[in-house]
């Protein structure tokens, strides 16, 4: 058996207001996610299921958790296998069925990597041979994300074509 990681998280409602849960319209989904040492996000439910729409939501934050995972470790895979990573943006989406009964669940999340290589790297001869060995790097990161592992529903990955940095540019990410 492997080493044992354990995580805690506090959420605290803060939605209760003067009547609580007296009726569904009448309670605010707002609530608080507090790490210990960390700063606190503000959480609520989508607003579609009367949520408040400047506050973070669990879907969002699962979409972002899955986003995360793969990027921390695609970025292990290139710093191990000299690719130089000088940026890395995502816009991840998630796709959830809600069934006529209320319940549902998330179908699949799409990831959408884009990465900004250092020119001159391992890979760097042809965009061919980088953007295959940016694919690999990529495969490898889905495998290990612990995140991605843990979930039921399919987890794509659609990389868009490696960006080389043009030398004395800004990078982004």
């Amino acid at each position: 058996m492997g080493l044992l990681h354990e995580y805690a998280a506090d959420v605290v409602w803060t939605g209760a207001g003067a009547t609580g849960t007296t009726g569904y319209a009448a309670y605010g989904r707002e609530h608080e996610i507090r790490v210990t040492g960390k700063p606190v996000i503000l959480g609520s439910a989508d607003p579609a299921f009367r949520g408040d729409p400047t506050r973070h939501n669990p879907e969002e934050l699962l979409v972002a958790s899955l986003a995360e995972c793969h990027m921390l470790w695609f970025l292990h895979f290139a710093a191990t296998s000299g690719v130089t990573v000088v940026g890395y943006a995502d816009r991840a989406t998630g796709t959830m069925r809600v069934e006529a009964a209320g319940h549902g669940q998330f179908t699949e999340v799409v990831l959408r990597p884009q990465v900004t290589v250092r020119p001159g790297g391992a890979g760097a001869g042809t965009a061919a041979g980088l953007d295959a060995q940016l694919a690999d790097l990529h495969h490898r990161a889905h495998e290990h994300c612990f995140i991605a592992r843990s979930v039921t529903f399919a987890v794509r990955t659609e990389p868009a074509p490696a960006v080389v940095e043009t030398p004395g540019a800004a990078v982004t990410g």
